[in-house]
C-alpha cells in the first residue's frame, strides 16, 4: 500500500506581521506544487481564519494546538469544536515545545487527541528523544512511551486521521539533523512498534514524517527513504529565517519581507516526482538550476 508523501509546514509564531502573512499566502497561491503530495500549511491562531480563506483548496490548513474540551472558562485555548466549526481540517498535537516549554504529559497530548478526533479532525502527532535520551541509546522507548498513552485511547480505525510526526528534539532548530540511517531506523521503530500496539495494517498505512532541521541540503535524501513518508517542519530559532515551509521537497523560507523558495527535483518516491526547479527572490521569479 502506497502511503501519500505529505508535507508540513509549522510556522510557529511566525510571520510577525499581516504583510508577510499576505506575501507568503501569494506565494504559496502562485507555487506549482506536486498534486499527488498533500501539502498542510500551520500558521498562528490568530492568522488560521484568514489564512484558509486566502489560501489555494489543494492546500490544507492546520492548527498548532488545541484543548481537549469544547467550551469553558479556559484562557487562551482554542476548542476542537470551533477549529472544526472554522473550516480548518488538522491540527498539531504533542509538538516537543508544547510538552516541554507548556509542560504537556503524554496523557494531556492523549486527551487532546482522543478530543479532536471525536469533532472529525485529523491529528499531526508529534513524538520524540531529547539528545540525552539520544545518546543513552533511549530514543525508540521514548517514541514507544509517548505513542502508548496515545494507542490507549484510540480506536484502530482512529489510526487513519493521524499522521505521526517524529522529531528528535535534539534537531528542532538546532540545525542539526538526524542521519539518514537515523532517521530510518526510528521511523522503522514506530512503525514496528504500532504494528505490535495496534495492528500490522495501521503500521502499515500510517504517515511517519520527519521533522528536526529538515533543509535543502538534506530533504533530498531523507525523502526516499521507506519509512520516511514526508517532511514537517518549522524554524523558529533562527532569527534570519522567518519561517521554513517545505512542499514536496521545496523548501520556501521567508526572512523578514524577503521570502525565497529553492524547489529540488529528481525526487521519486513510490512513483512520484517533483516539480522543476525555480527560484524567487523579493518580487523576482525565474527558473533555475539548484
Amino acid at each position: 500500500m502506497a502511503r501519500q508523501f505529505f508535507v508540513g509546514g509549522n510556522f510557529k509564531m511566525n510571520p510577525a506581521s499581516r504583510k508577510d502573512k499576505v506575501a507568503l499566502v501569494k506565494l504559496l497561491n502562485e507555487a506549482e506544487l506536486d498534486p499527488n503530495t498533500e501539502v498542510v500549511i500551520s500558521p498562528p491562531a490568530l492568522y488560521l481564519i484568514p489564512v484558509k480563506g486566502s489560501i489555494r483548496k489543494d492546500i490544507k490548513v492546520a492548527a498548532q494546538n488545541c484543548y481537549f474540551k469544547d467550551s469553558g472558562a479556559f484562557t487562551g485555548e482554542i476548542s476542537p469544536a470551533q477549529l472544526v466549526d472554522s473550516e480548518i481540517p488538522y491540527v498539531i498535537l504533542g509538538h516537543s515545545e508544547r510538552r516541554t516549554l507548556f509542560h504537556e504529559s503524554s496523557e494531556v497530548v492523549a486527551q487532546k487527541t482522543r478530543a479532536a478526533l471525536d469533532k472529525g479532525l485529523n491529528i499531526i502527532l508529534c513524538i520524540g528523544e531529547t539528545l540525552n535520551e539520544r545518546e543513552a541509546g533511549e530514543t525508540a522507548k521514548v517514541c514507544e512511551e509517548q505513542l502508548k498513552a496515545v494507542v490507549d485511547v484510540l480506536k484502530e480505525s482512529d489510526w487513519s486521521k493521524i499522521v505521526v510526526a517524529y522529531e528528535p528534539v535534539w534537531a528542532i532548530g538546532t540545525g542539526k539533523v538526524a542521519t539518514p540511517q537515523q532517521a530510518q531506523e526510528a521511523h522503522k521503530d514506530i512503525r514496528s512498534y504500532l504494528s505490535k500496539a495496534v495492528s500490522s495494517g495501521v503500521a502499515e498505512s500510517t504517515r511517519i514524517i520527519y521533522g528536526g532541521s529538515v533543509n535543502a541540503g538534506n530533504c533530498k535524501e531523507l525523502s526516499t527513504l521507506p519509512d520516511v513518508d514526508g517532511f514537517l517542519v518549522g524554524d523558529g530559532s533562527n532569527h534570519d529565517l522567518r519561517d521554513l515551509v517545505v512542499v514536496g521537497c521545496s523548501i520556501f523560507s521567508l526572512s523578514g519581507s524577503d521570502i525565497t523558495i529553492q524547489i529540488y527535483t529528481e525526487v521519486k518516491r513510490h512513483g512520484l516526482r517533483a516539480k522543476v526547479p525555480w527560484f524567487y527572490s523579493g518580487s523576482r521569479l525565474k527558473r533555475t538550476h539548484l
